[in-house]
């Protein structure tokens, strides 16, 4: 296997696993909890799985993909075994195993901590058309989910900034050591006046203010001229 096949499966499984255990584990609780409500009890159950959902696939998206299906995993080997841009066979393998067991691991810890037993036959008749078509229906719901945040980039985690673009304030000096000047910044340096340009002071008309009135010696004024 590859170099990253490894902590990828690691994190189908481990992604998996929680997605079943969310699954399982509401359903009992929402059970216990409305007894007589069957309305009420799917709503706890989607409600706690769809938080459960999109909480994984923004953990282990970045990672893995995010599959937790071996469904989902063949849907990207198929589209991506043209262009080399999907699973491998190797990889589709691996995530299948991860997946199975991880689901496994997920349904025992959610009876275990319910004190059920942590295997046993399950006795609610599941068959039907209109089971099959709700499971390819969700199926089909969850490849379009994981695809649409994968192609859009939300899945993906952004690096952290480096050491040069983190301002981090310098150890202090010891007594006796010179500080090295600050260099000032620029909304600190002086703003120097504007000069004109040479085309400006041509274009520039002088003023004309309006004439004022003299006072004579009696406290009269003179007439201001006529304006030509």
């Amino acid at each position: 296997m590859s170099l990253g096949l490894p902590r990828r499966a690691s994190a189908e499984y481990a992604g998996t696993a929680i997605l079943v255990a969310a699954v399982v584990g509401s359903g009992i609780a929402a059970a216990r909890l409305s007894p007589t409500d069957v309305g009420l009890q799917l709503l706890e159950n989607a409600i706690a799985t769809a938080l459960a959902l999109g909480a994984l696939i923004l953990t282990f998206g970045p990672v893995s993909g995010a599959h937790f299906n071996p469904v989902v995993s063949a849907v990207d080997w198929w589209y991506g075994r043209r262009a080399g841009t999907g699973l491998t066979g190797r990889d589709l393998a691996a995530y299948s195993a991860a997946q199975t067991g991880g689901a496994i691991t997920g349904a025992v810890l959610a009876d275990l901590m319910f004190d059920l037993p942590a295997v046993a036959w399950s006795r609610t008749e599941r068959t039907g058309v209109n089971l099959w078509l709700a499971e390819a229906v969700a199926t089909a719901g969850l490849v379009v989910l994981i695809f649409a945040l994968a192609r859009s980039g939300r899945t993906a985690v952004s690096s952290p900034p480096s050491s040069s673009a983190v301002w981090s304030p310098s150890p202090p000096s010891s007594p006796g050591t010179p500080t090295p000047p600050t260099p000032p910044t620029p909304s600190s340096c002086p703003t120097a006046p504007r000069r004109p340009k040479p085309d400006e002071q041509q274009t520039r008309r002088p003023v004309r203010l309006p004439p004022q009135r003299r006072p004579l010696p009696d406290g009269r004024r003179l007439a201001a001229p006529p304006r030509r």
